[in-house]
């Protein structure tokens, strides 16, 4: 029986969310430039593998039995995720803007009052941590407890970032993983995933050694 992240990184490759383009890299808002990208966004187009992310969260959430009295979505990428585990769980919901918006009620929290709660944060992929994390700072601000992110993939450049903030990362499937499933189900050669790990050992110098 597989476990829950050989589950979501198969999930992840059946809807083709890896995507491998050396010659023609993407950049990311970070700035590092790539030639391999996970776009977890796919995931509410197709419900049953998306409804094993959902439940690979509610399993993180049992295993550790953390308290839990708010989920929160990261804007935007997050918010679906974060608001089909809420309902998933029957707990309730908000989502952090990453800044306010110029109408409305001008708000960063959306949904809920958060002062003294325990919020989960959640987010679809974690690269350098910076969206995530501001959406600790703006919880905390408003009163939250909020010391645990989960995510469903990552790169692995955060964790120094979350650590010094006091806030624990959980990936549902570290990349690298996600990378030798696709090798050993036939979907990137072995000189591919070489280009990859070459990539991810210093992906902020990568472009700039390969002419990018």
């Amino acid at each position: 029986m597989m476990n829950i992240t050989e589950q979501v990184a198969h999930a992840l490759l059946d809807i083709g969310a890896l995507h491998f383009q050396p010659n023609k890299p993407i950049t990311f808002k970070s700035g590092i430039v790539s030639p391999v990208y996970v776009d977890n966004r796919r995931l509410p187009f197709h419900p049953i593998q998306w409804r094993v992310v959902i439940e690979g969260f509610g399993q993180l959430l049992d295993r550790n039995r953390w308290l839990c009295d708010v989920i929160a979505g990261v804007a935007m990428a997050g918010v679906p995720h974060s608001a089909a585990l809420a309902f998933y769980r029957q707990t309730p919901s908000v989502f952090v803007r990453k800044e306010a918006k110029e109408h409305g009620t001008g708000q960063l929290i959306e949904g809920g009052d958060v002062q003294d709660q325990v919020v989960i944060l959640v987010e679809d992929m974690v690269t350098t941590g910076g969206s995530s994390l501001k959406a600790v700072q703006t919880l905390r601000t408003a009163g939250a407890i909020a010391e645990h992110c989960l995510c469903i993939t990552t790169y692995g450049f955060a964790e120094k970032a979350f650590q010094e903030m006091g806030v624990e990362l959980h990936a549902l499937v570290e990349f690298s993983t996600l990378v030798e499933m696709a090798v050993s189900r036939g979907e990137l050669t072995q000189e591919q995933c070489s280009i990859i790990l070459d990539w991810l050992s210093d992906a902020h110098e990568w472009a700039k050694k390969h002419g990018f």
